[in-house]
């Protein structure tokens, strides 16, 4: 029987760091601690729900899940802490970058125009391209990647229509402090800068900067549309999110059970990632309906393939992770 409960009650204490014992534990005896910084309603919340109620199908003994909600257990970059330790976490997912100090190409994931569009995506993470990244991060931090969820595309957002290279070009816009999210936008003709992202909002409104780049979601949630009503379907990035699991925890568990969460794992990704890609969508036509926005396709995006190609490639050598981009452009 599997016990699964969320709750927002603060753990603290020896309980906070309680963990299995140092040999395989039998199933009567576990508790898997989940985290997510978000609410029961969001995306990633459902995913790991998801795995519990898979695994629970799926394995003949007593488990209990134990999911703490609302950042109750800090941030990503703690997540990565307890998850490395083997201790307060077990299971959650996490933003590639989180994780870059252990396994340093893992931010190839999240490069603009890495997926030519949802199909490929989906593709790429219904497979094992990705296996040397994952084995990289259990052998740097003991951090196990059993799914992939995801599914926010990022788009331009802007004060002012960009439906053309010509409107692109100079276009003055905020990009994340990763030095690839610039190179990209640069080899675009834009004219990129990394602005902290609580000073967005002023800073298009002040006309600091004219837009910046986005999912639907941030978009309505904080009322950037507001100021930036307009939205070009550039598509130029597909979130990729890791369902994780401390290796410490799963080498302790039953060989049995260890089978169930891996195959559990891939099923609530491709769960995950339908879930969150049409809520995108979802969300993009609840704007469009309230007239916050306007949408428009870009001209030529094809030729923004080709155009950061080389960008691309350099980034990736950089890397030690030519091989791999190369498997995924080839997907």
């Amino acid at each position: 029987m599997t016990i699964f409960k969320t709750t927002s009650t603060l753990v603290k204490g020896a309980a906070l760091a309680a963990t299995f014992g140092a040999t395989t534990v039998s199933a009567a005896d576990i508790t898997l601690r989940g985290a997510s910084m978000f609410d029961t309603e969001h995306a990633y919340t459902k995913t790991l729900m998801k795995l519990a109620d898979i695994v629970s199908e799926n394995y003949d003994g007593d488990l209990e899940f134990d999911l703490r909600l609302n950042g109750e257990l800090g941030d990503e970059s703690d997540f990565v802490t307890f998850l490395q330790q083997g201790v307060a976490i077990d299971y959650a997912i996490m933003a590639p970058s989180n994780m870059a100090t252990f396994a340093p190409a893992i931010p190839l994931m999240d490069m603009p125009f890495l997926f030519r569009d949802l199909d490929h995506w989906n593709a790429v993470l219904s497979s094992d391209v990705l296996a040397p990244l994952e084995d990289e991060l259990l052998k740097n931090a003991d951090i196990k990647i059993i799914g992939y969820t995801g599914g926010g595309t990022r788009n331009l957002i802007s004060s002012a229509p960009i439906e053309n290279f010509d409107d692109l070009e100079g276009h003055k816009m905020r990009v994340m402090g990763a030095p690839i999210q610039a190179s990209i936008f640069n080899a675009l003709t834009a004219a990129p800068s990394a602005i902290a992202y609580n000073e967005v909002y002023n800073a298009i409104q002040t006309g600091v900067i004219a837009g910046f780049e986005n999912e639907a979601a941030s978009l309505q949630n904080l009322k950037f549309y507001e100021v930036a009503p307009h939205v070009t379907l550039t598509g130029h990035a597909i979130t990729v999110r890791p369902i994780v699991m401390s290796g410490k925890t799963f080498r302790k568990l039953p060989e049995d059970l260890q089978n169930v969460i891996l195959a559990a794992g891939a099923e609530a990704g491709a769960y995950g990632r339908e879930l969150e890609s049409r809520q995108d969508g979802e969300k993009l036509q609840e704007m469009i309906d309230a007239g916050q926005i306007t949408v428009y396709p870009f001209e030529g995006r094809e030729k923004m393939l080709d155009m950061v190609a080389q960008t691309q490639q350099d980034y990736a050598d950089g890397l030690n992770a030519t091989d791999l981009l190369a498997a995924i452009r080839a997907k």
